[in-house]
């Protein structure tokens, strides 16, 4: 991860803006002097840099949770942080070189709200699930032209990779998300997918939960599948197999092909890994037979005024409340200049969100962006704007 080891913080004027970059305001963790997080705008990127101190140095560096795609303007806003700070760097691995020619232009990678706002929906999608070095989808995206390919990816260096491929290839329809992809199919309209491709996941052994593979995402691409849609699950791991054929088989109707060891156009790296030291490769690919109803999804995210006091707000920090299908968790809580700030999870319990919420005159928003409008999300915000009200 991009840093800076520094000697020691400089706290500047907010706001300032150099160099492009705007830095609104500053959050001090209400428990832990050790930690601030800076709130910088880059471009359309909005995200927190985060000071503390870690195993014996003091760190800045981007906030995990809202860490943009864009590895440029993370680097961008710790140099312009350092620069106007004028704090002393001791040591730092973040480059000082200009943005990739071939990511000059990045029009490909798109945001979460950009899919809320208005899917496309004029031409057939195919989605991608972890797509890793990228071979699978651009191959497919350069073979079929009048598809639209929708590639999901959390880690970073291979979102950059596939963006300099889209643009040293002109690909004009491939789009790429930085999102949690079982919490993106509960916005994608019905009947409008032709694949969903799983391509070797994570295994999770250890963690079951945090697999792709699950019932409600078995369902929400049943629902998002046109008829005659595959989802197709490829794995080197028997157990994820195994595990995937169980929850599969469980639906009361489905249809299933099984592959073992299946040669396919183009394959990964770590397929071609695999097949190196000789493991096997399986293949399950359910079909969808059936037409599901139109998506509708009902309710906002507006708050009410909030009556809880800012000091019983700053009280909810590591605070769990439950109700029935969805949570909320106060996991760290901020002081502002002007308000407080609360960093929680929310929504599903298998699949939640991860963001902040900001408390200034007794109203509440939420940083940097909106929850997913998903139904588990709409109930658990409902359930928070009551535990602001008391």
């Amino acid at each position: 991860m991009p840093h800076l080891h520094i000697d020691k913080f400089k706290e500047i004027k907010f706001p300032t803006v150099q160099d492009g970059v705007t830095f609104n305001f500053i959050a001090q963790n209400a428990n832990h002097d050790d930690e601030k997080l800076i709130s910088v705008r880059v471009e359309n990127d909005e995200f927190f840099l985060l000071v503390r101190d870690e195993k014996g140095k003091r760190l800045l560096k981007s906030d995990k949770l809202t860490r943009p795609a864009s590895i440029f303007n993370v680097h961008k806003a710790l140099l312009s942080y350092a620069k106007v700070s004028d704090m002393e760097v001791l040591s730092s691995n973040v480059p000082h070189n200009q943005k990739n020619v071939h990511l000059e232009e990045v029009r490909a990678l798109k945001s979460i709200n950009y899919f809320v706002e208005s899917f496309p929906t004029d031409k057939e999608v195919r989605i991608e699930v972890g797509f890793g070095s990228g071979r699978h989808l651009l191959h497919q995206a350069a073979q079929n032209p009048d598809i639209l390919f929708i590639g999901i990816e959390i880690h970073r260096p291979s979102i950059e990779q596939v963006l300099k491929q889209v643009s040293i290839q002109n690909l004009d329809n491939l789009l790429v998300l930085d999102y949690d992809a079982r919490l993106f199919m509960e916005l994608v309209p019905s009947n409008i997918v032709g694949n969903i491709y799983v391509h070797f996941p994570v295994p999770w052994d250890k963690k079951p939960h945090r697999r792709v593979i699950s019932t409600t995402f078995i369902e929400e691409s049943r629902r998002v599948l046109k008829v005659g849609g595959q989802l197709e699950l490829r794995t080197d791991s028997e157990n994820y197999y195994a595990y995937s054929y169980e929850t599969f088989i469980a639906f009361n109707k489905t249809t299933l092909h099984i592959n073992k060891n299946k040669d396919i156009a183009i394959s990964s790296k770590y397929e071609d890994r695999w097949k190196k030291m000789e493991k096997n490769i399986y293949d399950l690919t359910m079909l969808n037979e059936e037409k599901s109803v139109e998506l509708q999804i009902e309710g906002d995210f507006s708050f009410s005024e909030v009556t809880l006091s800012e000091e019983k707000f700053l009280e909810l920090h590591g605070v769990i409340n439950k109700l029935e299908s969805v949570f909320i968790h106060f996991e760290r809580v901020y002081n502002l200049e002007d308000g407080v700030m609360a960093r929680v999870s929310l929504g599903s319990f298998d699949r939640p969100e991860h963001l902040y919420i900001i408390l200034r005159d007794k109203k509440a928003t939420y940083y940097p962006r909106l929850p997913l409008k998903s139904k588990s999300n709409l109930k658990a915000h409902k359930f928070l704007d009551g535990v602001l009200n008391g």
